[in-house]
């Protein structure tokens, strides 16, 4: 899969990390971990929705 293949949100940008120091791409790596965990958790929950939904309609 290639960069271009990749569908983004409208809003997102890919921030240019050239110009900022060792402490600011420190930062930018806790906001990503940050983001990746509130995915991980919407993920997490939309399962377990799934899962509900397919019980509830196999009974």
């Amino acid at each position: 899969m290639d960069e271009e293949d990749i569908v983004r949100p409208k809003d997102w940008t890919q921030r240019d990390i050239e110009a900022l120091s060792i402490e600011q791409l420190q930062e930018y790596i806790s906001e990503l971990k940050a983001e990746i965990e509130r995915v991980e958790a919407d993920i997490a929950a939309k399962k377990l929705h799934a899962s509900a939904a397919e019980a509830f309609f196999k009974s």
